[in-house]
Formats: structure tokens, sequence, C-alpha cells
């Protein structure tokens, strides 16, 4: 369906909630939409290493949330209903993490991505609806764009955040990088020991420091990137109650 075939919004639809990625915090996935969709969906797959199958689908904004099994299409679904109109679609799952009629706040696990129904392999196929008309997909307010293949659009998830645990770094001149490799650009530096906030945590490249190695990095919530958990200041090289990004 071409977007200009799309229903015209009328003016109380610019209340839309803020949706965010259907992924958890810090992954880095990239999209791809087919042509033969009936409705603007987009669906997406990791691109920064980690496994598709089995990842978390989470909630991109809070409602109600309701199970549907489609085995010739969808396969295992769950639709979110947001109010005002809006809801949200996510297809192909794994395994419901609701259940039926369960209100879910934005960034909650849902399920999660798997191939069921017709499906040619694990992906998240997600649509936005308005009064049952497929919208152009907008996460944090920006549209994204509708590429044909994979590997050419790529969106990092902020969804789930806000929360966090609070450790302390140790050492000067540690760099934050955007992601978990030694490759990725640095967001900036931490000058000396520092107070910081680690929302999720995940395998990457190996550092080696003071005697010691360690190939898991921690995502910073207010840096806005990830530092080796080697320069965490705690004894686990996998960080305890923290999850995985």
């Amino acid at each position: 369906m071409a977007a200009a075939s799309l229903v015209a919004l009328p003016s109380q639809a610019q209340a839309a909630p803020n949706f965010k990625a259907p992924f958890a915090c810090g992954q880095r996935w990239t999209y791809s939409h087919h042509s033969a969709e009936v409705r603007r969906a987009l669906d997406f797959v990791r691109a920064d290493g980690g496994v598709t199958n089995g990842a978390p689908v989470l909630a991109s904004a809070a409602g109600t949330a309701t199970r549907y099994s489609q085995p010739s299409g969808a396969g295992n679904y769950i639709v979110i209903d947001h109010g005002g109109g809006w809801r949200t679609y996510y297809f192909h799952l794994a395994s419901y993490s609701v259940p039926s009629g369960a209100w879910v706040a934005q960034g909650q696990q849902i399920g999660t991505t798997g191939s069921t129904g017709n499906s040619s392999g694990p992906h998240i196929h997600y649509e936005q609806l308005y009064n049952g008309v497929g919208q152009n997909i907008r996460i944090n307010g920006v549209a994204l764009s509708y590429p044909s293949s994979y590997n050419q659009a790529y969106l990092t998830s902020d969804n789930g955040c806000a929360g966090g645990s609070s450790f302390m770094t140790w050492g000067s001149g540690v760099r934050v990088r955007a992601d978990a490799y030694l490759s990725s650009p640095v967001v900036t530096t931490l000058a000396g020991p520092t107070a910081v906030t680690v929302v999720c945590q995940k395998q990457g490249d190996t550092v080696s420091a003071e005697g010691y190695t360690n190939n898991w990095w921690s995502r910073l919530r207010d840096q806005g990137g990830y530092v080796s958990n080697i320069y965490i200041d705690h004894p686990s090289a996998q960080l305890p109650g923290v999850p995985i990004c």
C-alpha cells in the first residue's frame, strides 16, 4: 500500500502516543518493508550481533494487550489498544509474556521474537494503526524510512531505558562508545571515577586492563553509549541484576 493511499488523519490524531521501538533498550535492529503488505508494516531483525530468535518484544506504548493466533498468517501475535483509536500489532511471536486483557506499560515485555505463522525467519513484524488504518511508523515522533531490504536502515532502542542500576566507574579517560566494540565511535570520555546508571549489558569486544579481561559491556543511560564492564567498579564480569540488552 503506497503512502499516498493512507487516509488523512483528523486533528485529534496529534495526540498519538510517543511510540518507542518494540525491542529492548540499547539494542540495534535493521528493518525493511515488503511491498505486498496490506498495511504499513515494518519487519525488524537484530543487527548488533545479538540473536533475533527469542529476543524480548516490548510494548511500544502503554495499553491493553490482547493475544491472537493465526497459524496460516500472523502466527502468535499481540495487539495493544492504546486508546484514542491507536493500536500496535506484533506478529510471529515465539511465545506470549502477558495474558490477554492485561494492561501493559511502555517497555514491558509482551512476548518473544519468533517465526510462527507465515514467516520465512525470526523477526518482529510491527504495525501502527489509527482507527484500523495502517500508518507510516513513527518512533519517538520521527518517521522511519521504508527500505525494501535489510541493512539499509537501522534503529537503536531507548525503550525501557528510564530505569537502571547505579554503579561507579574507576580509572581516568575511560571512553564511552556507540556500541560494545573497540571500533565503535567514541561518544564521550569519563575524566575520572564517575557515578553512572547502567540500563542493560551485553557481550562485545574483549578489553584488558590491570591484569583483567572482560567482554561484557554496559549501556549507560545518561551518556548514551557503552563502556566496558572492566571499568565498572564491581567484582563480577557480568553485573548482577542488570538485564541483557
